[in-house]
Order: C-alpha cells, then sequence, then structure tokens
C-alpha cells in the first residue's frame, strides 16, 4: 500500500532487525502511551510470536498490521493497524498506531492514516473506523482531527497502558464521511 510519503506493507520476519532497533531507540517516547513491555518484547521469538498473531488475524479477516516506510528510501518509521474487525450489522474496526520517536511530527502517520483509511473504506469496506487517545495526548487528537476522525466521548478506563488503566477520548469516522472529504462520493 503506497500513499504519498510512506509504502505501507505486512511486517515480514526479515523486518525484524530494524522493527526492534526503532522500538527500543523509541523507547521512553513510546512507554507512555502503549500497554507494559514484555521483558522479551524486543526479541526475535516475541516477533515471530507477533508475525503468527498477526498472520493469523488477517487470514480471519478482524485485524491488519502494518509497519510504515518512507517511500524515499524505504526506512521504517513507524507501525498502524486496523484490528477488532467487525462484520454483520457492524462493518467497522478500530485503528491503533506507533511512529518513532525520530520521526514524529514529519507528517508520515498523517499519510498512512489516509491510507489506512482507504483500505478500510475501499477494500474492507467498512462502514466505521474508530480510534482512542489519551486525553492529554494533543498529537494524536490533532492526527485524528486532520484526518477526519470526529470526537465522540471518553471511555472511563478504557485501556490499560503502562500499567494502569486510562481514561481515553474516543473518536470515530465514517465510510460517508470519508468519501466526503476525499471526494469519493
Amino acid at each position: 500500500m503506497r500513499d504519498r510519503a510512506v509504502t505501507l506493507r505486512p511486517a515480514e520476519i526479515g523486518d525484524f532487525a530494524e522493527w526492534a532497533a526503532l522500538r527500543a531507540a523509541s523507547r521512553a517516547f513510546l512507554t507512555p502511551w502503549e500497554s507494559t513491555w514484555s521483558e522479551d518484547a524486543l526479541t526475535a521469538v516475541a516477533f515471530r510470536r507477533r508475525l503468527s498473531q498477526y498472520n493469523e488475524d488477517r487470514e480471519r479477516g478482524v485485524g491488519y498490521y502494518f509497519l510504515i516506510h518512507r517511500a524515499a528510501d524505504g526506512m521504517l518509521v513507524g507501525g498502524i493497524n486496523l484490528t477488532h474487525v467487525r462484520r454483520g450489522i457492524a462493518q467497522s474496526g478500530t485503528l491503533g498506531y506507533w511512529i518513532g520517536a525520530p520521526f514524529a511530527r514529519c507528517g508520515y502517520m498523517t499519510d498512512a492514516m489516509r491510507a489506512v483509511l482507504a483500505f478500510a473504506f475501499e477494500t474492507l469496506v467498512l462502514n466505521r473506523v474508530e480510534a482512542a487517545c489519551f486525553p492529554d495526548n494533543a498529537a494524536s487528537r490533532a492526527l485524528l482531527a486532520r484526518c477526519g476522525f470526529t470526537q465522540e466521548g471518553r471511555a472511563r478506563k478504557y485501556l490499560r497502558i503502562n500499567g494502569v488503566w486510562q481514561d481515553h477520548l474516543t473518536f470515530a469516522i465514517l465510510r460517508d464521511d470519508w468519501r466526503t472529504q476525499t471526494g469519493r462520493e
């Protein structure tokens, strides 16, 4: 998947070294926003387990995980996923994302998010994509607004982040909203 300054693709075993290096270098930047990292989080064994789960989720149609690479040189800059894909009467999914510290606020995540939204609404034909972030995460709130999400509320103790249950603001974008914003009506 390609969109502007980034290329998205599923992770492969050959991505381990670059992925682990970026995550390790960005640990202090990422840990305030993520679940507690296990002691083996950055090992090859854990990465293989992660890939196995990603592949199983993709095969079942419930989760799609992508690494974000800078289009100019192929450098890994982060990751983005569409998980908890629900079919039937819901036709929705949940967006998650992370960016390496050196690449924050460079526009890569905006491009990646727009590409994943196109995938969600055009390829998967979902009706709704949801996301959540900490109330004090101004960068994430701005990113979601820039990509057309609407804040819908506040979920108390929504996710366990860095070992503590945390409130999150909830956001969503509908297929109709996205089509209007992108001129794909």
